[in-house]
């Protein structure tokens, strides 16, 4: 791994962590009126953006760790195109954050050095755990991403279209590592991610 390497990939942390991200779709449901919405209910759903946010934090250091360690092109331009779809996921979630008053993790530094530790790891266990490990973590988002549809105010469209987005593109990318090759995870290391997850999404709720 070239000096270069590690540079960029230092850069791209900083700014996956301090930096708004860029998107080139547009923003899904930018065009609802904003409902009216309880304080409660604003803060429930600030809340779960905020959960959603240090998810796709997690991701983009998820992939730029499996990148960065994966010796395949074609999966190291797969994980890169995945990459920046979550990039634009990192900006729909922090607009809409600041949108309903709410803030931004204090975790996110931490998650971020974990998820891409994790990422490191996978690739260097060889292209099929690297991709299945993928394929595991976006079917377990798609199904996260399910359970906020049920949780957020029916009326708050915007919220709503966003997350709606999100799970359709995690969909994808679980699609792609299974044409790529992955390889099914044990139902151990299955149930830890969930775990770990479940951890990860509780304390993002409040801090």
């Amino acid at each position: 791994m070239s000096f270069d390497t590690l540079i960029l990939g230092f850069d791209k942390a900083l700014r996956t962590l301090f930096v708004a991200a860029p998107t080139t779709r547009g923003v899904p449901g930018h065009e609802c009126v904003e409902p009216q919405l309880t304080v409660q209910e604003k803060a429930h759903a600030g809340a779960l953006m905020r959960i959603n946010h240090v998810g796709e934090v997690c991701a983009q250091a998820l992939y730029q760790g499996q990148a960065l360690t994966c010796g395949n092109p074609t999966i190291r331009s797969a994980l890169e195109k995945a990459a920046y779809e979550e990039t634009e996921h990192l900006a729909w979630t922090e607009q809409r954050i600041n949108e309903l008053g709410g803030r931004k993790s204090v975790l996110s530094p931490l998650c971020y050095l974990g998820a891409f530790s994790i990422g490191a790891l996978a690739a260097k266990l060889g292209d099929g755990w690297n991709l299945g490990f993928l394929a595991e973590t976006e079917r377990q988002v798609e199904a996260h991403l399910e359970h906020h549809l049920c949780e957020l105010p029916e009326q708050d469209a915007t919220s709503r279209a966003i997350v709606g987005q999100m799970k359709i593109d995690e969909a994808s990318h679980a699609e792609t590592a299974v044409r790529l090759g992955a390889r099914e995870l044990p139902l151990p290391i299955k149930a830890a991610m969930k775990l770990a997850a479940g951890v990860m999404t509780r304390a993002a709720y409040y801090v």
